[in-house]
């Protein structure tokens, strides 16, 4: 919800280049909220007019596309070396263990982990300068990361936009009913935490 409102504040063209530009950090190896920030954009396209849905989501392929082919350089160029560099500076994303499963995946689907790897966080980290350090064709390479560049920024822009229109216009019609639904969960919740906190009382005085 913060990332939501900052993003309100500033105008349209910032809001594409702002998307363009993490994602295609994200994709190069540098661990960032791309996919927050992409799917705040498109939320706040669909209640603001100014916000272009296709332009927002030509920004996150191109920058999706872009940053994993400098990535797949990087990688290519720095070897083993520049991941031993990674996980030096970014431990948390680029330890051993993360290393090897990426690699493991590599080994195992080829071109396909950089296709599906847009879809899972730390693939999409990965993807494109473990590519190039595994020496991946580069005709592969930019095959999986065109049309998986597509089809999650794209996708994932879509998704969001037609689903933010939906729940706005759904809630302006039934407001009211979804105010009533939201106190009855609420007060089915705590009643049933409540029940369940007298059953543990006695099991917990026992143990």
């Amino acid at each position: 919800m913060h990332v939501q409102e900052w993003l309100e504040t500033v105008p349209a063209v910032a809001v594409y280049a702002l998307v363009g530009v993490v994602i295609g950090l994200e994709s190069l190896g540098i661990p960032l909220p791309g996919e927050i920030i992409l799917v705040s954009s498109a939320l706040l396209a669909s209640q603001h007019g100014d916000i272009d849905p296709v332009v927002l989501g030509a920004s996150a392929t191109a920058g999706a596309i872009i940053g994993d082919s400098i990535g797949y350089a990087i990688g290519r160029k720095g070897g083993r070396p520049l991941l031993a560099w990674l996980g030096k500076k970014f431990p948390k994303h680029f330890s051993e263990g993360h290393i090897a499963t990426a690699e493991r995946s590599f080994e195992k689907w080829g071109m396909w982990a950089v296709f599906f790897g847009r879809f899972v966080a730390l693939l999409r980290i990965f993807a494109g300068p473990l590519a190039g350090v595994l020496r991946m064709p580069y005709w592969k390479f930019a095959i999986a990361n065109v049309f998986g560049g597509i089809l999650w920024a794209g996708g994932t822009t879509a998704v969001i936009y037609y689903v933010g229109i939906v729940a706005e216009s759904w809630l302006k019609r039934f407001s009211w009913l979804g105010l009533v639904a939201a106190v009855l969960v609420g007060v089915t919740s705590m009643l049933v935490l409540k029940r369940k906190a007298k059953k543990a009382q006695p099991v917990a005085a026992a143990e």
